[in-house]
C-alpha cells in the first residue's frame, strides 16, 4: 500500500476514535435524560418537567455540534495551523455552552428532588451529570490533541502516542479490499426487482461479471411471478416501486412458506431509519442506500449468500440428525413399548412400576432340540423365522407386548405398560391364534413341531434394565406362575389358571384338567383353553 493511502486511512481511523470518544458521552446524557422524561411523565412530579425539558433541548443542541464538528471536511480543517488557534477555542466555547446549561439545571434539579418527593430520580440525574463532566474533559483533550506536538504536555503526549499506537494496529489489521478479494466472493441465482430499466441493467452488468446468475423484474408483481416458478438464492428489491413496493413485496415473501428463507437486500434512496428498521424487522438481510458502494455491495451479497449457504447445510444436518433420531427409535420400539420409549426420549432414567392385574403368556416349540440337532442350521432358522413372525404379527395385531424371546420360548404380556380391562382375554386369544399359526407353517415345512402354553394372571412389576441393550420385562409371582403352567403344560394345549379361567369363562370354552403338583408352588387347579365361546353364559367354577 503507498504511503499515502496508509497516512488517509490512518487519518480517518483518528477521526473515528474521536467521533466515538466525544459521541458515547453526548448519547449517554441524551438517554438518561429520555429515561428521566419518561419516568416523570408516567408518576411525576410534574414541576421537573421544565427543567427536564431544557436540559434535554441543551443536549440535542450538543450533539448537532458535535455532529457538525466530526464532518469529514471540519475536522480536516482543524488540522491545519493556527497561529492562535482561534478556531479551536471558539469550538471548546460552543461546546461549552450548552454542556454547561445541562449541568446548571442538573445541578438545580438535584438540590430540588428531596423537597419534591422525587429521590427514585437521584441515580438516572447522577449518571447524566457524570458523563457532563466526562465530555467537558474529552473537549480539553481534543482541542490539545488538535495542537502541535511541541505545545503539548507530557502527559497529553503519551495519551496521543497510545492513541496513534491504536490506529497503526487498526490500520495494519484491516487491509484494503483488493481485485484478490473478488474471487473469495460467493455466487449464486440473483433477482433483480427495480421499475427502472438503466438501475436493473447497471447491477446486472456488474453482478453477472462477478459470476452470479441474474434474472430481473421491473416490478413487484412480476417479481413474486417469478419466484412462484423459479429458484433464487437471493433478491435484490427496490423500496419505492408504482403498484407494489418493495415493502409490500418483502413482506408477501416472508408469508409464503417456500419463499421465507430466501435472503433479501432492500436498495433504496430512502435514508431514513424507519424505513431501514421496518425492513429489518420483515425480514429483510440488509438495506443498502442508493447509489451504493460497488465494494460495499459485493460484500453485502456475499454475505447474505454465504449465510444462506450455512442455513442449507444447517438444515440438511438436521433433516439427517432427525432421519437418525427416527431410525433410533424405530429400532427401540423393536424392544421396547411405545409409551416406554416416550418416557426414556422425556429423560428419565430409572423406569419400574406396578401392575394390578395383568397376564402373561409362556410358550415353547416341543421337539424343536431334537429337530435342530437332525436338520441344517438354515433350516432350523428359517422355521423359526416363519414362526415366530407371525406371533409378532399377531402381537401387533392384538396390542399386547412381547417381553422376550430365548431359543424357541416365546413371551408375552397384556395390562403393560397400559393397563387394560380385558388383557386375560386378549392373551387366551393371541394363544389360540398361535397354535392355530404354527399349524400352517407346519402344513408347509419339511419339520413339523407343537407348542406348549401357559398363562396366569395377576399383578407385576415392571421396568427397563440394562443401559447399553435396554429390555423391557416384568417380575414377580404372576410370572413365575405362568412360566410353571407351561413347562408342565401339554403339546398342542393352552393351560391356564384358575385365576385367568375365571377372567375369561364368559368368552372362552375352558375343560378343567384338574390340580397339579408344581414344585416351589404346590397344587394349582388348571383348565385348558379349547376355543372361543359363542354364547357367553357359563363361567368357571
Amino acid at each position: 500500500m503507498a504511503p499515502r493511502d496508509q497516512s488517509q486511512r490512518a487519518q480517518q481511523a483518528l477521526l473515528a476514535n474521536l467521533r466515538q470518544e466525544l459521541l458515547s458521552p453526548v448519547s449517554a446524557i441524551l438517554g438518561f435524560g429520555e429515561l428521566l422524561r419518561d419516568e416523570v411523565t408516567a408518576r411525576g412530579p410534574e414541576e421537573v418537567q421544565g427543567d427536564l425539558g431544557r436540559i434535554l433541548d441543551a443536549a440535542l443542541s450538543l450533539k448537532k455540534l458535535v455532529d457538525r464538528l466530526l464532518d469529514r471536511e471540519l475536522s480536516a480543517d482543524l488540522s491545519v495551523a493556527d497561529d492562535d488557534w482561534s478556531g479551536e477555542k471558539k469550538l471548546r466555547h460552543d461546546l461549552r455552552t450548552p454542556i454547561n446549561a445541562i449541568k446548571g439545571y442538573g445541578e438545580m434539579l438535584l438540590e430540588d428532588l428531596e423537597d419534591l418527593g422525587a429521590e427514585r430520580l437521584r441515580a438516572d440525574l447522577l449518571m447524566l451529570l457524570d458523563h457532563a463532566e466526562r465530555l467537558l474533559a474529552q473537549i480539553d483533550r481534543l482541542v490539545r490533541f488538535t495542537q502541535q506536538p511541541e505545545t503539548a504536555d507530557n502527559a497529553d503526549t503519551t495519551q496521543s502516542g497510545d492513541v496513534a499506537a491504536m490506529v497503526t494496529n487498526l490500520v495494519e489489521s484491516l487491509h484494503p479490499v483488493s481485485e484478490a478479494d473478488v474471487g473469495r466472493v460467493e455466487t449464486g441465482r440473483v433477482l433483480v426487482v427495480d421499475d427502472m430499466e438503466i438501475n436493473r441493467a447497471l447491477l446486472a452488468r456488474r453482478l453477472s461479471r462477478e459470476g452470479h446468475s441474474i434474472s430481473h423484474a421491473d416490478s413487484g408483481r412480476q417479481a413474486l411471478e417469478l419466484m412462484a416458478i423459479e429458484d433464487f438464492d437471493l433478491v435484490l428489491l427496490d423500496l419505492m416501486m408504482p403498484e407494489m413496493n418493495g415493502f409490500e413485496v418483502l413482506t408477501r415473501l416472508k408469508l409464503d412458506k417456500r419463499l421465507h428463507k430466501v435472503p433479501v437486500i432492500m436498495i433504496s434512496a430512502l435514508d431514513e431509519i424507519d424505513s431501514v428498521v421496518r425492513c429489518i424487522e420483515a425480514g429483510a438481510e440488509d438495506y443498502l442506500l442508493k447509489p451504493f458502494n460497488p465494494v460495499l455491495l459485493r460484500a453485502r451479497i456475499s454475505a447474505a449468500l454465504e449465510k444462506k449457504r450455512w442455513r442449507e447445510r444447517e438444515q440438511l444436518y438436521l433433516n439427517r440428525l432427525e432421519q437418525e433420531k427416527a431410525k433410533h427409535e424405530r429400532l427401540l420400539l423393536n424392544i421396547l413399548p411405545r409409551q416406554i420409549v416416550g418416557r426414556l426420549n422425556d429423560g428419565e432414567t430409572l423406569i419400574a412400576d406396578r401392575f394390578s392385574n395383568v397376564t402373561v403368556m409362556f410358550s415353547d416349540l416341543v421337539g424343536f432340540t431334537g429337530m435342530s440337532a437332525r436338520l441344517p442350521p438354515t433350516t432350523v432358522v428359517h422355521y423359526l423365522n416363519r414362526v415366530f413372525s407371525r406371533f409378532d404379527h399377531l402381537v401387533r395385531e392384538l396390542g399386547i407386548e412381547k417381553i422376550k424371546m430365548i431359543g424357541d420360548a416365546y413371551m408375552v404380556v397384556a395390562g403393560v405398560p397400559e393397563p387394560r380391562h380385558d388383557h386375560a382375554e386378549v392373551v387366551a386369544e393371541m394363544a389360540l391364534r398361535m397354535v392355530e399359526s404354527l399349524e400352517v407353517v407346519n402344513a408347509e415345512s419339511e419339520a413339523a413341531l407343537q407348542i406348549r402354553i401357559g398363562i396366569h394372571s395377576g399383578p407385576v412389576v415392571a421396568g427397563v434394565i440394562g443401559t447399553h441393550r435396554f429390555l423391557y420385562d416384568v417380575w414377580g409371582d404372576t410370572v413365575n406362575v405362568a412360566s410353571r403352567l407351561e413347562s408342565h403344560g401339554v403339546p398342542s394345549e393352552i393351560q391356564v389358571s384358575e385365576a385367568t379361567a375365571k377372567l375369561i369363562a364368559a368368552h372362552f370354552d375352558l375343560e378343567e384338567r384338574g390340580l397339579i403338583r408344581v414344585k416351589g408352588i404346590g397344587g394349582l387347579k388348571t383348565y385348558f383353553v379349547k376355543g372361543k365361546r359363542v354364547s357367553p353364559d357359563i363361567t368357571a367354577g
